[in-house]
Order: C-alpha cells, then structure tokens, then sequence
C-alpha cells in the first residue's frame, strides 16, 4: 500500500485517478484533445515508474516530477511544459504564502513596476508588503479554479490585493459635495464660498476619495462645478473694494482683475497640489483627472480658460506636470468650430497639449456620448480610461459612479489555443467570458458584505450613488449596483495575427475579425445587464504592468511565436501595434469603430516624433472627429526636460544648454503621464517600439483638405 506525504505532513492512501485528471487538466489549458485511453496509459506508465522505485512513501513532489518525466518521454510535451509551468507557478505562490519573509526582502530593494507612478519611498514600500499579503490571501479564499485562472494567465483580476476591500474609481459629484460641505473624519469642511477655497478643497476630495479606493478619481464637469464660486467671489471682491474707498467708476475693472487674479492662483494651487499632496498612505499623488471645454457660462469658461494657461506654465521652474490627466471636451457647436463661441478655448486646448501632452480629447459628437448629451447628461471619461453613462438601475450619468472592478482576458491565449480555428476560438472566448462573469460575481458577493463605514469618506460621505439612504451599518450592495462591471481585454492584435497570421492594422480579413471579436465580447456584457440587473460592459484594458504579465506566462507555455509572443508585451486592448507603420488617417479609421463597443472605457493614440504645433493637433482631431466616431484620443511625444534649468529639449539632444545632463523624460502610459524611470518591464520595451506617425501625417490632410 503507497501512502503519499502531502505538504502539510498529512498521510494518505494514493489515487491514481489524480495523476489522469492532472493530465487531462494540463491537456485543457492548452486546449489539447487527449482521449481517455491516453491519459489513462499514461498513468499506467507513472504508477509503473512508482512500483519500480519500491517505495511505501511518496511525497507529492515526487509523483509530479514522475508525471512531467512521463509526458515528455511519451511524446506529449506541450502538455509537458503546461503541466511544469502550472507547478512552478503554485510553487512560487506557497513559497511566498508560507514564508512572506522573501517578497518582503525583494519589496526591500524596490516596489514593483505594475503602477508607473507608485514610488520606492518608504510608504510606497510598506504599502506594498501589505498589498502582497493580501493577494494571497484573497487568491487563498477564493474557489481554486478561479485562482488558478489567474494565476496561469487565463484572466486577470485587477488590483487583487483590494479584491475584498473597496472599489475601483469614481466620478466625484464635486459641485454637490463642496455646496453642502463634507467631513474628511477629523471635522467637518463647511461649504466653499470663494474660488480659492473651492479649488483647495477640490484637491482634498480626490486625495481623500483615492484613500477609500484602489483605482482613479474625477472631476467630470470641472470648469461647470468650479463657476459657480467665481461670482460669490466676485462679490466679495467688489465688496473688498468699495471698503477701500475706490472709485464707483473704476470698480468694476478693477474687480475683474482681480477676480482673474485670484482664479490665476487658484488654478495654480491645483496643479501645484495634485502633483505634490500623497495619498495611500504616502504612496503616490492622487490618480486624478479633470474634464472641462463645455462651460454653460461665462464664468466656467473663464475657469476653463485660466486652468489651461496655469496647467501650461508647469511647476516650479516650469518642469512637466503629471497630474492632474486633463480631458478637453470637443463638441460642434460650442467650441469645434471658429463660428462656436468658445472655439478659443479648444484653440488654446491644443495648444497647451502641443508642450505638455495634456489635454486628452473627447468628442461628444460621437453618437454614443451625443444621445445622452442631448438629454442633458455630460460624458466624462479617465486618464484610465473609465467611461460610465448607461444604468439599468437608475438614471444614467457619470458623478457619483464609477467601475466597481474590471477582470481582464488574456485574448492572445485564446487565439494561440485556437490554432486557426474561428469557430473553436469563439467556442473557448465564450468558457473564458462566464470565467470573467462568476469571478466578478464573486467579487460582488465579497464587496457586498463591505459596510458603508468601511469606505468612510466616498460611501460615509455620499459621493458615490446609491449611497444616499444608507446608515454606517449597512452593507454597500446599492452602491455596487450603480456602478459598472468591466470584462476586459488585451492584445487583439497579436490574437489576429495568432488566427490569421496578420492583424487589423495590415489585413482587411482581420480587420473584420477583429471588430466581430469585439462586437462579441460587447454582446455578451450586455446580455448579463439584461439577466443580472447589474451594469456590466466591455472594457478597452489599459495594461500597464499586465501587458508584459501575460505574454511572459505565454511564451513560457507556448515558445516564441512571431508577431504573438517574441515581443515583451501584448498591445494594448484594440490598438493597432505600437511598431507598425500606419498613417494617422489609417489608425483613426481602424480604431475609431472600437470606442462604441467598448463601454467601459477606450482611448486611441496618436504617436507624433516631436511637440508638434497647435495646428498639428487641431488637423488631427479634426479629420477624427468629422470623419469616423472615434471619442477619446490623446496625442502622444516624448517630453525632455532639463532638471537643473527646465528648459525643454527637442530631438535626440543629450546636453542641455545650461551644460547639465540631468535630463528628465516624460512619456504617456495608460492614459496617465509618468517618469520614464517608472516604466515596468514590458511598457519599457513597448515605448522603445513606437513607431512616430508624424512621417505620413501630412497625407491625411491632404486627403480631408484640412
């Protein structure tokens, strides 16, 4: 009788029905057919290999090492290496579980790169000790199969150390909050009077929101939200004055001087504050972004107008601000056009963005936001691209709202494991996307058990919707069901080339298949609004540390496959890959019918070699946004500054003329601006590859007339 010694010390009795569902395990995830006479031989031939090692006692370890031998001698060994990556992987996740000592020693020397902007201070650095702990615990908790998709790359649950703790992002009600006034938990904040302290106070919601959640923060209607404390201001201005004794005749020029004055250093304090106050502990500046360009009145115009030029001028000695992601809202008829009144500020818009990379363009004419703009609600959107409007539980919209979790497809898999096959390949998409639907339910059924005291500030507070009737006692589950439930998806293009041998970029053929894939996956989120009540869409997934993650875990199964797994990094979502030459007229008109389908949030980007001018940028966004539905679009360049002098190099320029090489590069990844340095892995190696469209630019207005 063979016992087997378990991990824990434990003896039982061997079964080999064990090794057969083992193999048949391995053959599954590389969607392998093996017949059950073969997976039984095969087991006949490891208990052979046991009976002639005449032990009475095992350990697992050894079995599996027997197992492995035994499908690589037999010819099997794609379910070979399948079978050895699954093990190494559940071998570093016990090794980390039981002695937690060895992600901490490596935490020592440097945090990870899964966030470009975390730092390597020590806040950063014990948040993420606490951050690996609970990844294993929440892994641990959760039913096996769907920790084993994770951890072999099937899916991927976003931010997994907060899977039982919060929630992802919010568009801040901001106007509502700051005219009741909140209380952070150390008192309460009485309600903004002036433009000063409503722009102070702007800055601590998103730092006090970011400490409740694990995603970014909002303000999606800022330029609007912040007017309506210019004219208490103004009065207090010209109140100020005429105690003075001035002038009845000279008051008011002088009020609105001073009025622009004091919104000059209100505006200047929100650059200043976003790209220096920390949250998370210590960790990082708030993941903020801010949607202006759609003033309903002069005085949110003159907000709007003000923050561009403050935004423009930089920091300090005018070095490039991170934060906050700036979105500029395009809209005919309002700023679009020369006719449109406040065409002057999308002017100034894109020449802002021409130095600083920032703003970020949304066009509201795309069909999608125009339907729900027409019916006085304002689409906003992240610089992580969270896009929410639609609610099956209540009135559409944006503030209050955000997505509650996105669980992301590793879609080039499925392409590889579907060697060709169209049909299989929609066959295995269908198993993962009810993979992504039970692990988010599962995900709600863990956050509804969160009590409203849990996220103090943004649920205590009422920031976010269905918050409103709820005591601290009472569990979240109104708040999660006005939120979103992203199903995401990475590397469509190297999931074309997997099934067609090119992409959507090169080939008419996968061109279709790919918006067909897309289509899919948009059918299917909303095929679970509809059955679960809840707000389920399809998430274009940013990527950052993710996108090097998965094709590592590939190409460990599958070996380099060209155009799919020889890179460092999967592209991003639908984007036509970053080292493909391609027209910008040609990129706009691939990617542009993706935005409609991916509900949950899209960006597409425009690579350009160097600042271009304003004009550049206008032409760009004008044949993008008259000519296709393309929505969210950023114009990305390599920024270079000087360290010591902040003067702004161009080119390839290695020496600034102060005579330092204290150069500091800023670059755009996942819709947020970052340091260069803070790049992981894989996004390192994606920039490397982009390839400029600058070169070819100028074919696409000649082709539009612009």
């Amino acid at each position: 009788m063979l016992h087997v010694v378990k991990r824990d010390g434990r003896r039982v009795e061997f079964d080999p029905v064990k090794i057969t569902n083992a193999i048949k395990g391995a053959a599954d995830e590389i969607a392998f057919t093996i017949k059950e006479s073969e997976a039984f031989e095969l087991t006949q031939k490891a208990i052979k290999k046991l009976e002639d090692g005449g032990k009475k006692r095992i350990s697992v370890e050894e079995i599996q090492d027997i197992v492995e031998h035994t499908l690589l001698e037999n010819g099997y060994e794609l379910i070979g290496f399948t079978f050895s990556n699954y093990r190494k992987e559940r071998t570093k996740i016990r090794e980390t579980k039981s002695d937690l000592m060895k992600a901490i020693e490596r935490i020592g020397v440097e945090t990870d790169r899964d966030n470009a902007n975390v730092g390597n201070n020590f806040s950063s650095k014990l948040l993420r000790i606490a951050s690996e702990s609970n990844k294993w615990h929440n892994l641990a908790m959760m039913p096996k199969h769907l920790a084993k998709a994770h951890e072999i790359g099937d899916i991927y649950y976003h931010d997994l150390d907060s899977y039982n703790l919060s929630t992802n992002c919010l568009h801040i009600p901001t106007r509502e909050v700051l005219e009741k006034g909140f209380n952070t938990g150390y008192g309460y904040i009485r309600r903004a009077r002036r433009i000063e302290s409503a722009a102070e106070l702007s800055c601590i919601l998103l730092q006090s929101t970011q400490n409740d959640m694990f995603g970014g923060q909002s303000h999606p209607d800022f330029d609007n939200d912040m007017a309506i404390f210019v004219e208490p201001t103004r009065q207090e201005i010209r109140k100020e004055l005429r105690e003075l004794g001035i002038e009845e005749s000279k008051i008011e020029e002088y009020v609105e001087k001073k009025l622009r004055k004091n919104i000059q250093q209100a505006m200047q304090g929100i650059v200043y504050n976003l790209n220096t106050m920390h949250s998370r502990a210590g960790s990082q500046v708030p993941f903020s972004s801010i949607n202006i360009g759609i003033p309903n009145c002069p005085d949110a115009a003159l907000v709007c107008e003000v923050f561009l030029l403050e935004y423009e001028k930089g920091l300090g000695i005018g070095e490039q601000p991170i934060f906050p992601n700036i979105i500029f809202r395009v809209k005919e008829g309002v700023n679009r056009e020369p006719k449109d009144p406040y065409h002057y500020l999308y002017r100034l818009a894109c020449k802002v963005a021409s130095k600083r990379m920032n703003p970020t363009f949304m066009n509201i004419d795309a069909d999608f936001n125009k339907a729900y703009y027409d019916k006085g609600y304002m689409p906003a959107t992240m610089g992580c691209r969270t896009y929410v409007m639609s609610n099956i539980n209540g009135e559409p919209g944006t503030k209050g709202r955000g997505n509650i979790a996105p669980t992301t497809i590793n879609l080039p898999r499925v392409g590889i494991l579907a060697k060709g096959d169209i049909d299989k390949f929609f066959s295995l998409l269908d198993a993962r996307l009810e993979l992504a639907k039970e692990a988010l339910l599962h995900r709600y059924d863990i956050l509804k058990k969160l009590k409203v005291k849990d996220l103090p500030f943004v649920a205590g507070q009422k920031l976010m919707k269905g918050a409103e009737d709820l005591t601290p006692d009472d569990s979240i589950e109104p708040i999660l069901k006005q939120g979103t439930w992203g199903i995401g998806f990475i590397g469509l293009a190297e999931t074309l080339i997997a099934l067609l041998g090119k992409h959507h970029g090169e080939d008419a053929e996968a061109r279709e298949l790919g918006f067909k894939i897309v289509s899919h996956m948009r059918d299917f989120t909303d095929k679970l609004t509809r059955e679960t009540k809840l707000n389920w869409s399809t998430y274009a997934t940013p990527a950052e540390g993710l996108s090097g993650r998965f094709v590592v875990q590939d190409r460990n199964i599958f070996g380099d496959i060209k155009g799919v797994t020889d890179k460092e990094y999967y592209t991003n979502s639908f984007h036509v890959p970053v080292g493909f030459p391609i027209s910008i007229k040609d990129k706009i008109d691939i990617e542009a019918p993706y935005h409609k389908l991916c509900n949950a949030g899209h960006i597409s980007y425009i690579e350009l070699d160097d600042y271009p001018n304003e004009d550049v940028i206008m032409d760009i966004l004008s044949y993008a946004y008259k000519h296709t539905n393309i929505s969210y679009i950023g114009i990305n360049f390599h920024i270079r500054y000087c360290k010591d002098c902040g003067t702004y190099l161009r080119g390839g320029e290695q020496k600034c003329k102060c005579g330092s090489y204290n150069i500091q590069g800023i670059s755009r990844v996942t819709g947020y601006l970052s340091l260069d340095e803070r790049f992981g892995p894989g996004k390192y190696s994606e920039r490397a590859d982009r390839k400029s469209h600058t070169e070819e630019h100028s074919n696409v207005y000649n082709d539009v007339n612009c």
